[in-house]
């Protein structure tokens, strides 16, 4: 069985994709989750039990990690391939060649963009951050712009195929933007109804759900990854 290693459900953004990929394919596998220690302090960080559990593992010491076999696959979208390839009868991506391609293009367009929503808004499930939200939309016009970009590629994807999801049925495209849509709804920032329809379809899939409750009962408050609390 293939093991995946993540850290807080509550935070993790870039450990949402794959779990999500994986439990909404049903293609079993273990989870081993490693707790963030703070990351500001490099020395410290260094030997900390987060990065001393992954040193072994993958020479970047990041999350997350597929690890099957003697093989160790990190990064996202190396991930998301790796599965795809190994389950080809679960279609992960779009079966015509050209929709995977365009597939792939916004998710690497995620994966390399979106920087000043991502942070200025940091994914954080449990808490609800529409005061802030509201002030970072006033103020940042690269979270405007990135949001926009967003609603017109949502749009134009499900006007095309029609929906549910971005590509008609469930594809990695809408695992790698699953985080966005938890990010859209704690800072409540402003999208049309199409879009939001499609943010509460994609919350409500099996394996975001069952993210999303993990992350709810975590209660691992870590200062470090809030910048707009400073309690639970």
């Amino acid at each position: 069985m293939i093991t995946l290693y993540i850290g807080n459900k509550n935070y993790s953004s870039w450990s949402m994709r794959p779990w999500v990929l994986l439990t909404q394919a049903d293609i079993a596998f273990e989870e081993v989750m490693l707790r963030f220690d703070d990351f500001s302090n490099q020395s410290t960080y260094e030997q900390s039990n987060f990065k001393q559990s992954l040193r072994t593992i993958t020479p970047v010491g990041k999350v997350p990690v597929l690890v099957d076999g003697d093989l160790a696959v990190w990064d996202t979208l190396a991930i998301a391939e790796y599965v795809a390839e190994q389950f080809p009868e679960k279609q992960l991506w779009p079966a015509d060649r050209a929709e995977r391609a365009r597939a792939r293009s916004i998710c690497a367009e995620m994966h390399s963009g979106f920087t000043a929503l991502r942070s200025a808004c940091p994914m954080n499930i449990e808490a609800r951050l529409t005061d802030a939200g509201a002030l970072i939309w006033r103020d940042n016009a690269g979270v405007r712009a990135e949001v926009q970009r967003l609603v017109d590629m949502w749009n134009a994807l499900l006007q095309e195929h029609g929906g549910p999801m971005l590509f008609g049925g469930f594809t990695i495209a809408d695992a790698y933007f699953a985080p966005i849509c938890t990010r859209l709804r704690t800072y409540g920032l402003p999208v049309n109804d199409t879009v939001a329809a499609y943010v509460n379809r994609v919350c409500a899939l099996p394996g975001v759900k069952a993210w999303i409750e993990d992350a709810l009962a975590e209660h691992d408050f870590l200062d470090f990854e809030e910048p707009f609390r400073l309690a639970p």
